[in-house]
């Protein structure tokens, strides 16, 4: 687990009264994000001081202090000590203020720190894997707090002796019995409680609990199913009987939960989660940092890993004059059309008229294109509908097959902006000038050859560690060739598009997925709609062969 700087005890000014901070237990849930309350979400996004379970998910813990505005990083100690965000050349680089240090210690010590940070004013966030009161640990350090004058809260989470057995496809109803086998037990009452018996257990205690459970009454034969990094897109359920339930989940990873009783049965028609399409699948999301959450997002919903390696760096134009000029000629009426290539080229021209104080009413009298539905949604949430986009394919060929000709009539301008980046091609230039109009193609932004993955992520792309992955532009076929080699012949390969695709087969890359509409959302679907008919056809790429280790 990687943590930001470890929290240290703040003191007051010599002579000056601090008021005490609160202290809030937080239940992080079973591991998926998406199950936190909304209580627990806003807390973590707005909190400073963070003492966090080790069960705790990476994907929980990248959350805190996303709420708190940014710090700049001064020195070069200072970018060492923590997470930070580099900003465009030119802007400072900035860090999350938060920081998160892990809870050690038993209870009495971890109660002790948490107290020390409150009573010298900081509120204190105690992140805890599963629901606070459901852990005896935890529920010894809110004692503890609660014997003080210390404020306290609790925000409870969804317990994963309920949670990760719905997403093992095994309904619990109305009745069933909870216990946790990691400590002191009454082996002959668990065994004598309602079925479904759903224990928290590690890999070590299973062969204890089998015996146990034999030995004060169950049948051997009781069907069991051990869920290991339950609800995650990493979660494994095997399905065993008490008398094969050590062998089953030997080297199951972290906290288990087992699940004991006929419900198990009911796995073949509930599973609803590990059944995904690009469920278990690693997928290279090769994009800039600020473009990837949404194609992450989608394909996590469809059961995948996604990896984000940035392939492209965007950077401002080395001149500012060109797009400069073209603000002001917005401004005084010099177009008659924009046409957005990028959601990039979007934000471009937006961040300069924040510079010149300008909002969407600078647009008014001329008219919007977008090439592609994400490119649209940009101009949408600055308030502006555009006029055009294509109805086919959408890409600059798409856009020249709508875009009008110019109409010395009807048309009162005769030039168009094209706000684009420093290697766009010239096809949609070229087309819109055969169709009669003047063209101002500017330089918004400058896309740049990112710096190359680690080394054991490049290891990854060349050995086929990756499923898939999904290209989005042709800029990040050619990048990623070029800062971390071509992607294994095994790994399934989509491209958003003809132009991307073509680019792709001109670096030997066998193109498998081309959605019919260049969507981030269509090239999703298209790839989760090519792995569910191979592995309905059984022929999905067989899992790679982890190397051999050789002996000394």
């Amino acid at each position: 687990m990687s943590t930001r700087v470890a929290a240290k005890t703040t003191k007051p000014a010599r002579g000056r009264a601090t008021a005490p901070g609160r202290i809030t237990f937080v239940g992080s849930g079973p591991g998926d994000p998406g199950l936190l309350t909304l209580r627990a979400e806003q807390t973590i996004a707005g909190a400073r001081t963070v003492y966090t379970d080790p069960d705790v998910p990476q994907t929980v813990l990248d959350m805190v202090g996303t709420a708190l505005p940014v710090e700049p990083v001064e020195t070069d100690e200072d970018a060492a000590d923590a997470t930070t965000a580099k900003g465009r050349k030119g802007e400072p680089a900035v860090r999350n203020p938060a920081t998160v240090a892990p809870a050690l210690g038993e209870p009495a010590e971890v109660a002790k720190t948490l107290l020390a940070q409150a009573r010298h004013g900081l509120d204190v966030v105690r992140l805890v894997a599963g629901d606070p009161l459901s852990s005896d640990a935890v529920l010894a350090e809110v004692n503890a707090v609660a014997r003080t004058q210390i404020a306290f809260e609790i925000v409870p989470g969804l317990a994963p002796a309920t949670a990760v057995p719905t997403y093992a496809g095994m309904a619990l109803g109305s009745a069933h019995t909870e216990a946790d086998v990691r400590g002191e037990v009454d082996w002959a009452a668990l065994a004598a409680a309602p079925s479904p018996l759903v224990l928290s257990a590690t890999a070590e205690h299973l062969a204890d609990t089998a015996s146990a459970l034999v030995e004060n009454g169950l049948a051997p034969q009781t069907p069991v199913a051990v869920t290991a990094q339950g609800s995650t897109c990493k979660q494994k359920t095997v399905e065993a009987t008490l008398a094969t339930l050590n062998e089953a989940g030997a080297g199951l990873p972290g906290p288990l939960v087992v699940t004991v009783g006929k419900v198990v049965g009911q796995r073949n028609k509930l599973s609803w989660w590990e059944s995904r399409a690009l469920y278990g699948w690693t997928v290279l999301v090769p994009r800039t940092k600020d473009q990837a959450a949404e194609m992450s997002n989608r394909l996590r919903a469809h059961g995948s890993i996604p990896m984000e390696v940035p392939t492209i760096a965007v950077e401002p134009p080395r001149s500012p004059a060109q797009m400069e000029r073209a603000v002001k000629g917005l401004v005084d009426g010099r177009y008659q059309w924009v046409v957005f290539t990028s959601t990039n080229a979007v934000r471009a021209v937006w961040e300069k008229f924040i510079e010149f104080g300008l909002d969407a009413r600078a647009f008014s009298g001329v008219k919007i294109a977008c090439v592609g539905e994400q490119t649209a949604a940009k101009v949408r949430a600055f308030g502006i509908e555009p006029e055009l986009l294509p109805t086919g394919e959408q890409s600059s060929l798409g856009m020249l097959e709508v875009f009008p000709p110019f109409d010395d009539v009807f048309d009162p301008v005769n030039r168009v902006l094209l706000p684009r980046a420093d290697i766009a091609t010239e096809t949609l230039a070229e087309g819109l000038r055969d169709r009669g109009w003047e063209i101002d193609d500017v330089t918004a932004y400058r896309t740049v050859r990112a710096a190359p993955p680690p080394a054991s992520t490049r290891e990854m792309i060349k050995s086929g560690d990756f499923d898939a992955v999904c290209f989005t532009s042709s800029s990040t076929v050619r990048n990623l060739v070029g800062i971390a080699g071509k992607p294994h012949a095994r790994t399934i390969v989509a491209c958003i598009g003809p132009k991307t695709a073509e680019t792709a087969i001109e670096f030997g890359l066998r193109v498998d997925v081309q959605p019919e509409t260049a969507s981030v959302e269509d090239l999703v679907e298209a790839l989760a709609a090519h792995a569910s008919r191979l592995r309905a056809e059984g022929a999905l790429p067989p899992p790679r062969k982890k190397p051999r280790r050789s002996r000394s």
